[in-house]
């Protein structure tokens, strides 16, 4: 396998399935965490789809570290932890908490966070989420009944739930291309490890343009949010790999 989604609820779980599927990659989508006797079968890419956007932080964690551990078993290597591209969740969690406890699970020191979907008109700049036009808390959201998005900026969303250092990834970086941007990231890497338990950057991205330098950049096992435009470049390079 390729990679694992961990999915925060079923149906953002099935768009992204589709979108793998799109992007060429062979999917299976498995409801809940799955148990030892199930078997995936031959694909390129499983997603496991929980409810736990709205849980309470304690249960989202042991579910998503469930999920993990079955992929880890089945050698999958790259994982994404899937919510909605719209960030929301509650002023506790839980994409900061699962995310932390991913890294923390993974035993890495960094990572990113990118919502972004362009096609849907979800684009970041400067860390803030726009829906079409307005900021996030300009749009609809701002009056969800569960998780009410009053505030676009994603660096102090994520900051505010998460027990790693929030930063930046800014569009001024994402736009001198995968090969700038590779050499920025490992920086970061190796400045991520100093710091208890880690960073977690907000990534800019206004085009899919933006989405494949970020796929082609990032060497992190862990990446949150981005859509089937950035695991392209992950595709393929898997395909040379099993080609040697």
């Amino acid at each position: 396998m390729i990679l694992g989604v961990i999915a925060d609820d079923h149906t953002g779980a099935t768009d992204v399935a589709s979108m793998l599927v799109r992007s060429g990659l062979r999917t299976v989508q498995i409801i809940g965490v799955p148990n030892d006797a199930t078997d995936a079968g031959e694909v390129d890419a499983v997603v496991i789809a929980l409810k736990s956007r709205t849980i309470p932080p304690a249960e989202a964690i042991e579910q998503s570290l469930a999920a993990l551990r079955w992929l880890q078993q089945r050698g999958v290597k790259r994982f994404y932890f899937k919510y909605c591209s719209t960030f929301d969740s509650t002023a506790k969690g839980n994409i900061g908490p699962v995310a932390d406890a991913l890294m923390q699970a993974l035993g890495i020191h960094y990572s990113i966070a990118c919502p972004a979907f362009p096609e849907n008109q979800r684009t970041i700049f400067k860390g803030h989420l726009f829906v079409g036009d307005v900021l996030l808390s300009d749009s609809g959201m701002r009056n969800h009944p569960l998780t009410p998005m009053t505030d676009a900026n994603l660096v102090r969303v994520l900051q505010a739930q998460s027990r790693c250092k929030v930063g930046l990834l800014s569009h001024l970086q994402v736009a001198k291309g995968p090969a700038s941007l590779k050499k920025e990231v490992a920086q970061k890497i190796a400045a991520a490890e100093k710091e208890s338990p880690g960073v977690i950057d907000i990534a800019d991205a206004i085009t899919n343009d933006d989405l494949m330098v970020l796929g082609h950049a990032l060497a992190d096992p862990l990446t949150a949010g981005l859509d089937e435009v950035a695991v392209r470049p992950w595709r393929r390079r898997a395909r040379r790999a099993d080609r040697k």
